[in-house]
């Protein structure tokens, strides 16, 4: 039983179901539809996509390919990362949105007699037994409790876990200088073709092309949305002017606070990611700065890991402890890692950057082991993982996107 429709959840239930594991998904919202995102697939979840036989599905989906990173200042442009020298055939960072990428993987798993899916399902407790956890309890869009037992419980529920929550773990937080405003504006065929981000004089923006608008991410102190909103959104408005005048005669279109979202930035890791009968991964595990737009695909990454080394167990009905904590062990070595690495940029770059003007940036690009090794942090992270679960054959024909409304006993 896995709690969370996110990329974590919604790529492990995949990965076992198409393997033969009975495995149930619960998304707590009716429907993927979450807007104000990055919605970054980086060539790491490109190249598990390819390994299940979805990179042509997925690549169907409308989407914008990014062959490079760069920071823009009142000095000048300066490069950051060219994924074209990376190895293999993925040499972008794909920007798809996420519901998009999400519907993807659920309709693939149910094409797979083991997938179900229910949406509509908040949990609300766990279901204990022996000293393990055997499933959860969740409560349906009418309201009423129902319960579902499984060997393994899954939490990829997300920075606010609620599965986490009820098992009484709470993740070490590690704190974060900004907040981040998301909202959006049209964009011109003229406009420049590359995500970038802008830095100038205390002010932080990432413009994100998604062809007929720009996503727009105005990173702002910590808790200081407050403020911004004080000034109105006239106040927002002039920021991008100064900070991207090939908006200028755009802003307008932004009419009110109500149309943007605020990311409360956080950066923590759970000190243990398992309990008996429990398994925590993505954000429920460890919530991700945004710094390099990577946390989908280290959520995807701990997936394929979890399939990998608990799917054959789970295939005789069982999940030992020993697994839980391998899986533990592999996937918590590249998320220290990313988040020292997000940590320090953090504090050297983006602190300093709220607090005032920015000085001159060196090109790190020059440096050969930066040019080569970036790109490849980046793209393809630490540890990146690849698909061990075999697959078994699909239904002939796909069930009901809802799922069963009955309980399920796993």
């Amino acid at each position: 039983m896995i709690a969370g429709g996110g990329p974590a959840g919604a790529m492990l239930a995949l990965l076992l179901a198409r393997a033969g594991v009975d495995v149930t998904l619960l998304e707590k919202h009716a429907d993927f539809l979450r807007d104000f995102r990055g919605d970054t697939i980086h060539p790491s979840t490109l190249q598990v996509l390819d390994e299940i036989g979805l990179a042509e599905a997925f690549h169907r989906l409308p989407h914008r390919k990014a062959y490079e990173m760069s920071l823009r200042t009142d000095d000048g442009q300066v490069p950051v990362a060219d994924l074209r020298r990376l190895p293999g055939k993925y040499q972008y960072i794909a920007f798809v949105p996420q519901w998009d990428f999400l519907d993807l993987l659920t309709r693939e798993a149910a094409a797979y007699p083991h997938f179900h899916l229910l949406m509509n399902a908040k949990v609300v407790d766990l279901v204990r037994h022996d000293g393990a956890i055997r499933g959860v309890r969740y409560r349906d869009e009418r309201g009423e409790e129902h319960e579902i037992r499984a060997v393994l419980t899954v939490a990829a529920d997300g920075r606010h876990s609620d599965v986490r929550r009820a098992a009484g773990l709470a993740p070490r937080r590690f704190g974060a200088p900004m907040d981040v405003v998301w909202f959006r504006l049209p964009r011109a065929e003229d406009d420049p073709e590359q995500p970038f981000l802008r830095a100038s004089a205390g002010r932080l923006m990432v413009a994100i092309n998604r062809e007929t608008y720009w996503q727009l991410a105005y990173v702002i102190p910590k808790g200081g949305f407050a403020a911004l909103e004080a000034k109105g959104v006239d106040g927002l408005r002039r920021e991008v002017e100064r900070l991207l005048p090939f908006l200028g005669g755009r802003t307008s279109e932004l009419h009110g606070f109500d149309e943007a979202g605020v990311l409360s930035v956080e950066l923590n890791r759970l000190t243990r990611w398992h309990l008996p009968g429990l398994l925590l991964i993505g954000d429920a595990a460890h919530a991700m700065s945004p710094v390099f737009g990577v946390g989908i695909n280290l959520a995807v990454q701990d997936a394929v890991a979890a399939a990998n080394i608990v799917g054959p167990a789970l295939l005789r009905g069982r999940a030992p402890d020993a697994l839980l904590a391998r899986v533990e062990r592999r996937r918590k070595v590249p998320t220290v890692v990313v988040q020292t690495a997000q940590r320090v940029v953090q504090e050297r770059l983006i602190r300093p950057a709220l607090a005032g003007p920015v000085g001159p940036i060196p090109d790190l690009t020059r440096v050969p082991v930066v040019r080569s090794l970036l790109p490849r942090f980046i793209g393809l992270g630490v540890l990146p993982e690849h698909v061990r679960l075999p697959p078994r054959e699909k239904r002939s024909q796909q069930m009901d996107r809802k799922g069963p409304t009955r309980d399920v006993l796993q």
